[in-house]
């Protein structure tokens, strides 16, 4: 079946790890009640880090959920957290991949950063131990397109494989990416997203560095709060999400489930500034219209945005001024929300676990909260579901990922009827 001429696309599985789950049964449970998932981390304490919080995968045994000690030595995590994120989702969908045909089978994934912890690791083991003692798989566990890649080996699938890196904006981007392959024809089923595992003393140091991080080092629990006038920074996390998108026949044919229709797809870059976006918003505005002109809606026909909303002074306001610029009035109708605010900021994978709530939220129509929302910032002035998700029509749905480089990717989303 097409939509504007191109074949319609669908969602039929979902996987995520997160700081508040690693299923998605728990990550949504949690994701609905505003749980938090920010902890202390005394390895950052120990390291003189002026920011000792993040949103840390909880309960992860890597060899366990991976079934292969070797595999797991040999690999990042940001390796371990796309697998599993990738098994569930591929459970999730009920795709039978022996009766499938594999070549029609593709597998893009986003990572802003890739193999951090072994980039650590291996330049560390370079000047302390010399060149020869560094790590054969050194190469094959820090590349961006490592999680891509074993995804692939791991489940076999054969069709169009690879990376995005555009930093936070990498799920988005791959996301997007999956939409227009099946569209174009290249594929019937992708499964799409991005992982990262940046919350290590380097990732964490260089942001420290930067100042853009929260330092309520006192109380984790309330660090993220987009939007709201306290807030002082963002809040690393970490994790992956995995999505199957599916041509809409072949998902008919083999009676699966349907999450949501996803229905257009937009980018755009600010051309501004290397680290902060743009303050009129401009290019969040047209990455939004792009992507609701794209899906053949009205801007309307949405009654909720999965913002990118990343808990920092310049993000909050100038995606908050987009949307208002790109809904006119309609944006005062709007339900606005930031899972941020309960897992930190994921970086690259951020779009991917994001994308998994959206859609759920479509599905259930319920929309997700802002965690620590109590008095937003003056001007910040729209519906962002303080607290507690609110059971709500959701119509149609957009998700936001706007990164370094001033990179813009959104993803709309309608149910499937």
């Amino acid at each position: 079946m097409f939509n504007n001429g191109r074949r319609r696309v669908v969602i039929t599985g979902l996987g995520v790890v997160s700081a508040i789950g690693n299923d998605v049964p728990s990550f949504w449970d949690a994701v609905i009640k505003g749980a938090n998932g920010i902890d202390h981390c005394p390895d950052f304490v120990e390291a003189g880090l002026t920011t000792t919080i993040a949103g840390r995968v909880k309960n992860f045994d890597a060899v366990a959920l991976l079934n292969d000690r070797k595999y797991a030595r040999q690999t990042d995590p940001v390796v371990h957290f796309a697998v599993v994120a990738a098994g569930e989702a591929l459970k999730d969908s009920a795709l039978n991949l022996e009766n499938t045909d594999r070549t029609r089978v593709g597998c893009i994934i986003g990572s802003g950063i890739g193999g951090l912890e072994e980039i650590y690791d291996g330049t560390k083991t370079l000047i302390e131990r010399g060149p020869r003692r560094v790590n054969p798989f050194f190469v094959p566990k820090m590349m961006l397109n490592a999680a891509a890649g074993n995804v692939a080996i791991r489940f076999g699938l054969k069709g169009p494989n690879f990376a995005t890196a555009s930093a936070c904006t990498s799920a988005n981007h791959a996301l997007g990416m999956a939409l227009r392959t099946i569209q174009y024809g290249d594929a019937d089923i992708v499964f799409a997203g991005g992982s990262e595992a940046a919350c290590t003393v380097l990732g964490m140091a260089g942001f420290c560095a930067a100042r853009a991080m929260s330092t309520r080092n006192d109380d984790p629990s309330h660090a993220s709060r987009p939007f709201d006038k306290d807030r002082d920074g963002f809040v690393m996390g970490e994790g992956a999400g995995v999505l199957v998108f599916e041509e809409l026949e072949h998902a008919k044919a083999r009676g699966a489930k349907i999450y949501a229709e996803v229905a257009g797809f937009g980018m755009t870059d600010d051309a501004f500034h290397i680290t902060s976006p743009s303050e009129d918003g401009e290019g969040a505005r047209r990455s939004m219209e792009m992507a609701v002109k794209d899906s053949g809606l009205a801007a309307t026909d949405f009654d909720y945005i999965n913002a990118h909303g990343t808990s920092t002074e310049y993000n909050d306001r100038s995606e908050t001024l987009a949307i208002k610029q790109a809904f006119g009035d309609h944006a005062r109708k709007l339900m606005v929300s930031s899972t941020k605010s309960m897992v930190g900021h994921l970086l690259g994978a951020s779009g991917a676990v994001e994308l998994v709530a959206t859609a759920l939220a479509v599905r259930n129509d319920l929309a997700p909260p802002t965690r620590n929302l109590n008095q937003p910032e003056e001007g910040l002035d729209l519906d962002y579901v303080p607290h507690e998700g609110r059971k709500a029509t959701v119509r149609a749905a957009l998700s936001n990922s706007f990164g370094f480089g001033g990179h813009n990717a959104t993803i709309a989303l309608k149910k499937y009827v």
